[in-house]
């Protein structure tokens, strides 16, 4: 059946508060909807229904400027200029050595203390959706060249079908360079605020993992996962195998690691990464990507820092990060996908959000 239109309207976050320079821009299709603000370039709200047909708002997030700003401020937002870690705070490329900004623990993660999720992007519409530009300068946090990126995420659905949200990446630069972006959104399909997701079925297009050390650095190998805890192959809970005794498993408290996916279409075209399905309401994520990678954060560490729409602090497991991307310090990694770009290519990679019901 035909695509029913998407409504696209923009406003300020807070009107009559600090948060009046931040716009929110709410994607309508169906019964589904999405919210982006400005800053950045966050996927803050994503809502659908279950098989019963009633909605919920499936991402953790708050509307407090405070939160947004502290505890929440990796929350849906584009990660770059490297999403994920970068072991040494330094890149080398061309024989050159490129310190970088570092965020502690002797690596530098997410870009930067001060990586694009901190930044205001500049946005348009476009059909369906929304455009989001930024301009990241020679030097940025450390990383070489200029570089100019864009971000849109249009929103479709066709009755029978489901919803469909898909974020389009692209990028170029003015000097060697190395680039990473993912969507850091973390997901609840019974509703966010609605407990922890460790009965949420999860599969996974994956054969192996990058094992990585106490700091969630990779050794630089992929390992099956044919025995193990991270054997997603077929749709398990989260929770089957998270406390498993494992050595792996010990020091993040759960998931946080990368997935290598199978091999993408030689088509250049995004290929499915994961699927994520709520038993009880009947709803269902499909993930499809061009990117090689994916990172799977099952909120390990939350203590309740952050209280979203539904007055309910988020703990431990409240939400699933399902983060498309380049392999974790990959630069220091030869045999890991490259992620270098340089004046003459443009970064791209797309990444859909398919929702449905079952």
């Amino acid at each position: 059946m035909p695509s029913e239109a998407t409504t696209v309207r923009r406003e300020p976050l807070d009107p009559s508060g600090a948060g009046a320079a931040i716009q929110r821009w709410t994607l309508t299709a169906g019964p589904y909807e999405a919210s982006v603000l400005t800053l950045g370039a966050t996927l803050h709200t994503l809502s659908g229904p279950d098989r019963s047909g009633r909605t919920a708002q499936l991402l953790l997030s708050t509307d407090e400027l405070a939160q947004i700003l502290g505890p929440a401020r990796h929350y849906g937002t584009v990660v770059g200029r490297y999403a994920n870690r970068i072991d040494g705070s330094s890149v080398t490329i061309d024989g050159q050595n490129h310190p970088l900004a570092p965020t502690g623990g002797g690596m530098t993660i997410h870009g930067g203390p001060d990586g694009f999720a901190q930044r205001m992007w500049a946005a348009e519409p476009v059909e369906g959706g929304v455009l989001l530009r930024l301009h990241s300068p020679d030097g940025d946090q450390g990383f070489p060249g200029a570089l100019d990126v864009t971000v849109s995420y249009t929103l479709s659905y066709a009755p029978g079908a489901g919803g469909e949200l898909v974020i389009d990446y692209r990028a170029v630069t003015n000097k060697p360079t190395v680039v990473n972006l993912t969507n850091h959104a973390y997901f609840n399909l019974a509703g966010e605020g609605s407990g922890d997701v460790l009965g949420h079925l999860l599969t996974l297009d994956a054969d192996e993992y990058t094992p990585a050390d106490e700091r969630q650095i990779p050794y630089g190998r992929t390992e099956p996962v044919a025995g193990t805890p991270f054997d997603f192959t077929v749709a398990t809970p989260i929770g089957k195998s998270l406390h498993d005794d494992h050595p792996q498993l010990a020091g993040p408290g759960g998931y946080d690691h990368n997935w290598a996916l199978r091999a993408r279409p030689a088509s250049g075209g995004p290929a499915r990464a994961a699927l994520l399905e709520d038993p009880v309401s009947g709803r269902t994520l499909e993930v499809l990507t061009t990117e090689p990678g994916l990172q799977v954060y099952t909120a390990n560490k939350f203590q309740g820092a952050v209280t979203g729409a539904s007055g309910v602090p988020y703990g431990p497991f409240a939400g699933i990060a399902l983060e498309t991307q380049h392999f974790p310090d990959s630069p220091h990694h030869p045999a890991f996908p490259s992620t270098e770009l340089r004046p003459e290519e443009e970064f791209r990679s797309t990444t859909v959000l398919r929702l449905g019901v079952s």
